[in-house]
């Protein structure tokens, strides 16, 4: 049975995630703090901790980072209720799995803690290169995990913009992130992408920069942009011959997503922008 520590000052909440988890089939136990936490996963280890992030004396935060060193750390989903980038940003920096923002619905914790056990515990961590809000630089594992995990905490730096736009830049991110990681990477987690996320008051870019040799737009059977107007879904059928995953009409979605996209010389980096007013 997988063990799972819950840290939160507040008790109802620990009691009703203690709850919800073991009715799960987790064994589960609880903290009120980042302090109490500590001397549990100093004498047991747990293959998950559910942590908050801001409690009296030590908080999830200043947890995370004691954690962040320890050889057998346990997978951490950081809970908030404070979505302020520089938030997210610490929690990524410090190494958290995933996060996850409060009043947390059964379903969605369910769904989270399943996805997280389920990842290998080895997977090379998403380094921060630049933690500022409206300057964000990462460099992220070839992996289809971590690339998910980025989305979701760069998300979350949208959390103020309307859904319309959040959508179509997440869109756009996903296919050309996933793009980066499969072909650039050719999914070797040893070799990473490069990202950056700038944010300005009338606009937001991102750059990507994967670590292959560039491609022709020409040559590229996989993305829809490269099929003739009879075999429209020539791209997915590629797709599935690689094991990659199916869908998607790559980088004419992100066109249709984005105000302006714009490649390198090689076209192993691409810049897309979307204008915000």
């Amino acid at each position: 049975m997988q063990s799972i520590l819950v840290v939160d000052d507040d008790r109802s909440t620990r009691q009703m995630l203690q709850v919800q988890l073991r009715s799960a089939g987790y064994a589960t136990e609880t903290a009120a703090d980042g302090a109490a936490a500590l001397r549990r996963l100093l004498r047991k280890s747990f293959d998950l901790v559910l942590l908050d992030v801001w409690m009296p004396g030590m908080d999830g935060l200043a947890l995370l980072a004691r954690l962040r060193e320890s050889p057998s750390r346990p997978k951490v989903v950081v809970m908030t209720a404070d979505d302020a980038p520089e938030t997210l940003l610490r929690a990524l920096r410090e190494h958290a799995c995933r996060y996850i923002k409060k009043p947390i619905e059964p379903r969605q914790l369910a769904d989270l803690v399943r996805e997280c056990l389920a990842e290998p515990s080895e997977q090379r961590p998403i380094e921060v290169v630049s933690a500022r809000p409206n300057w964000v630089e990462l460099l992220v594992p070839c992996d289809r995990g971590a690339a998910e995990r980025v989305q979701e905490f760069l998300a979350g730096l949208e959390s103020d913009l309307p859904e319309e736009i959040k959508a179509n830049v997440g869109q756009a991110f996903r296919e050309l992130l996933m793009n980066a990681v499969e072909w650039g990477g050719k999914l070797d987690p040893s070799q990473t992408v490069r990202i950056a996320y700038l944010r300005a008051r009338r606009m937001l870019l991102y750059r990507i920069a994967d670590p292959g040799h560039g491609f022709s737009h020409e040559q590229l059977a996989h993305a829809a942009v490269a099929n003739p107007p009879d075999q429209p879904m020539g791209h997915a059928l590629v797709r599935e011959q690689k094991g990659l995953r199916p869908g998607g009409f790559g980088l004419l979605l992100a066109r249709a997503m984005v105000d302006e996209l714009l490649f390198n010389e090689a076209q192993n980096e691409v810049v897309f922008v979307k204008y915000l007013d």
